[in-house]
């Protein structure tokens, strides 16, 4: 484990291990990808089927362009953060695990990963309704490119 400042973020440090998901977090991730406040901030909104998610997640574990981490502090799942490189970059996506929202350790989740990911730049799909990732891409030093249909657009170089 390593004690992450988040880059200088002006938050208490928060204990943040990654560690590389695999299948035995398939009931996890399915949780916290159908937990409503997840939904609502993702590009698919509806609820996903077990089968379906496991297939999802087999497909994403097996590619070589696709790294998940799950996020962990004190050795309890905190988050999650996946990285698909897309060419000339790579697409950065995460969540917070739902009792874990509100304090604070959404930006040292992500900071670590990006530290970890090292491949720039790294872009980042946000619904412009959701203002607790927005805050967690700014502090990270993503910076807004552009906006269309209800997403913004954030890129770190």
């Amino acid at each position: 484990m390593e004690i992450l400042d988040a880059s200088g973020l002006g938050h208490v440090s928060v204990m943040i291990h990654l560690r590389s998901a695999t299948e035995d977090d398939a009931a996890l991730l399915l949780a916290w990808r159908n937990d409503p406040i997840t939904r609502a901030a993702s590009r698919s909104t509806e609820p996903v089927e077990f089968a379906v998610h496991l297939q999802w997640l087999r497909s994403n574990l097996s590619s070589q362009a696709v790294k998940i981490f799950i996020a962990e502090h004190d050795g309890r799942p905190v988050g999650v953060v996946r990285a698909v490189h897309c060419g000339e970059y790579s697409e950065l996506s995460w969540t917070v695990a739902p009792v874990d929202r509100g304090k604070g350790i959404g930006a040292e989740i992500v900071s670590r990963a990006v530290s970890v990911i090292g491949v720039r730049p790294l872009r980042a799909e946000i619904r412009s309704e959701n203002n607790a990732s927005i805050r967690i891409a700014e502090k990270c030093g993503f910076v807004l490119q552009r906006e269309r249909d209800h997403f913004l657009f954030y890129q770190l170089v």
